[in-house]
């Protein structure tokens, strides 16, 4: 078995039974049809596998290590069944009449049909491996179904940032997994900023010996309560990265490289200092300013911020940027680079005569027409490269370039305009639970985060297309995009925590017509069994507080609190009696029922502990009757 089918089986073999009323039977993201017919598909030692087309043997092998993982047997491979002889049958006959990536299964009493090509065939095995439930007595019962599927969306992204803290390899195969797992095709790698380089770039080695290390971080949330005096370095190799690059694209996942520009340069000013545009030195001169060649002693950035280290917008510097887009491109083959184009300071453009003069001889009439003539130059030469550009959407400032795709993170706004100015647009607002580095709850057990409320229930209501396009601007939105900066996650087991359940819901946002969405059934069926599953598999998850309890004070007397597990055996602990609960605390197995007697208050104290021992956050309810306020004084 190869490397490829044995990774990726055994993060699938934890998989547990749906729920069985469970009108989408396990599936994340759910389907845009099923029908579900009468009896069962049995599984057992008899049952042959069958393929055909390209895909065919490849997407076999997967489907039977997993069986073997789930039933403890594998079937034997076949080109014809038998009569009578039931089969499990991939094939690609037809496929060519389905939507882009869409796969169709179908399951009889003697037969199972899966149907699509490339992608489609893939996600047809995603499918039926989480919709096959335990085995009983040595047999796999599926009910008799058909699934018509594919997808809303053709960008179905995730950002993970590792330039303010680096992430190993072996890391981010693991995270690709589960992308592949929930149908998310694109993993934007986001490897420049200024706290860090993480790219080898060979003509420039200055940019990962000098701008791959850091000689501290801040401790504490922005501006920090000190510095941890820890050397923070790592860089991929351009060997490291083309095998990311090949890993994902066993899994139909394409690896977008982000290499910021002309903001957020502060790591490769650091390196190569001629690339600034710091004020010209008679300026500094005038103001009785040291010139350097450097604002920050040639080092990169410690701390957290938008800072006024920009490139230079002249010959020397887009030649670099050509340079190491050029290498970029050798590693990458995806159709996109995203160049960043966010956040750019102006200062230092306004102050230097080098831009005031290249302003003048442009004909620009301010320095966002100037941050637009950068990012046009560098469009310019990627599409002579037969790539395009995305950035966000900072770079509508000043005018669009041409062949750009705008990526809205500032709210919709951005979006929006792009779209009517029929630009394709990916969404991935942070106003509507899309950055994925906010806090997930409320409670003060929440980790230091950079702000911000988005719990996946957030992002699973949350749909792309703005009710304020047309039909047909409507058709420029290509997709959604949660993302994860890393400013404040310094390990593997915080991006996880960050990252799920949340991107679980970022799947079906991206892949489910909003008429098959239903949070009630995501939340209370089908979530429970994905993330016991990821419990089994090690992979970290923030744990939800249980389902039906509210963290706003309830007024009364009488109360009854009706709760659900939110993990597949999990067990939640409550208290009220002030204590924090835990293991030791009461075993919540029914409703609770509370009196509150006049003129006092109690408070409901809940956790959640699944079988790893992961647990959630602690989760408050007031329920009071009556009790006086309690009236503090304010500090002198």
């Amino acid at each position: 078995m190869n490397k490829f089918f044995s990774v990726l089986f055994c993060a699938l073999l934890s998989t547990s039974v749906f729920a069985q009323n469970d009108p989408n039977f396990g599936i994340i993201p759910a389907p845009v049809s099923i029908t579900k017919n009468t009896g069962s598909f049995t599984l057992d030692k008899t049952v042959v596998l069958i393929n055909e087309g390209p895909d065919g043997a490849k997407m076999a092998d997967l489907l039977n290590a997993f069986i073997v993982t789930k039933a403890g047997y594998s079937l034997r491979d076949a080109k014809t069944a038998q009569p009578k002889q039931k089969s499990i049958l991939l094939t690609s006959a037809g496929a060519d009449k389905l939507p882009a990536e869409g796969y169709t299964i179908k399951v009889t009493l003697n037969q199972i049909i899966l149907t699509g090509k490339g992608a489609g065939l893939f996600y047809a095995v995603q499918s039926a491996m989480q919709m096959m439930p335990d085995k009983v007595a040595e047999k796999i019962t599926i009910p008799a179904v058909d699934i018509n599927d594919y997808p809303r969306f053709k960008y179905r992204g995730t950002m993970l940032d590792v330039a303010r803290n680096f992430f190993p390899v072996s890391f981010i195969k693991k995270y690709i997994d589960q992308l592949a797992y929930y149908k998310i095709n694109t993993f934007h790698w986001h490897l420049t900023d200024d706290q860090g380089w993480r790219i080898e770039i060979k003509k420039y080695p200055k940019l990962t010996s000098v701008g791959s290390s850091r000689n501290g971080t801040i401790i504490g949330h922005h501006p920090g309560i000190g510095n941890d005096l820890k050397t923070e370095r790592g860089f991929y190799t351009q060997d490291e990265a083309k095998e990311v690059v090949k890993y994902a694209a066993d899994k139909y996942i394409t690896v977008i490289p982000e290499i910021e520009l002309p903001g957020h340069a502060s790591a490769a000013i650091a390196a190569y200092p001629d690339l600034s545009c710091f004020p010209d030195r008679d300026t500094y001169v005038a103001k009785n300013t040291p010139w350097s060649g450097s604002r920050n002693g040639k080092q990169v950035q410690q701390t957290w911020g938008v800072f006024d280290d920009v490139f230079v917008p002249n010959q020397n510097t887009f030649t670099f940027l050509e340079n190491v887009l050029n290498e970029v491109i050798a590693i990458f083959p995806s159709k996109y680079i995203h160049i960043g184009g966010d956040e750019c300071p102006k200062t230092y453009w306004k102050e230097s005569s080098f831009c005031q003069a290249l302003m003048k001889e442009k004909g620009l009439k301010d320095e966002h027409e100037l941050q637009s003539y950068f990012i046009s130059t560098i469009e310019k030469y990627i599409n002579g490269k037969g790539r395009s550009i995305i950035g966000w959407d900072e770079i509508l400032e000043g005018g669009l370039a041409p062949n750009a795709t705008v990526m809205s993170w500032r709210g919709e706004e951005g979006g929006i305009a792009a779209a009517q100015q029929n630009h394709d647009v990916i969404m991935t607002p942070g106003s509507m639970g899309l950055y994925i580095d906010h806090k997930q709850s409320n409670s003060p057990d929440e980790p230091v985060t950079i702000g911000g409320l988005a719990p996946y229930t957030k992002i699973y209501a949350y749909d792309p297309v703005p009710k304020v396009l047309t039909p047909e601007q409507a058709k420029f939105v290509t997709g959604v995009q949660a993302n994860l900066w890393s400013e404040y996650i310094r390990t593997t087991a915080k991006v996880e925590n960050h990252a799920f359940p949340r991107l679980l819901a970022l799947a079906e946002i991206a892949w489910t017509p909003v008429a098959r969405k239903d949070l009630k059934n995501f939340q209370e069926d089908r979530l429970p069994v994905h993330l016991s599953r990821l419990d089994k598999m090690n992979v970290n998850f923030w744990v939800p507080t249980p389902i039906g309890q509210s963290d706003k004070t309830l007024t009364g007397g009488d109360f009854t609190v009706d709760l659900k597990v939110p993990v597949q055996g999990g067990k939640i602990y409550y208290s009220i009696d002030e204590s924090r609960p835990s293991e030791n605390a009461l075993l919540y197995n029914a409703p609770i029922k509370l009196t509150v007697p006049q003129g006092e208050k109690r408070v409901l104290k809940t956790i959640v502990i699944v079988p790893s021992g992961r647990r959630s956050v602690v989760t408050e309810t007031v329920l009071n009757n009556g009790a006086p306020e309690v009236k503090t004084e304010a500090k002198k």
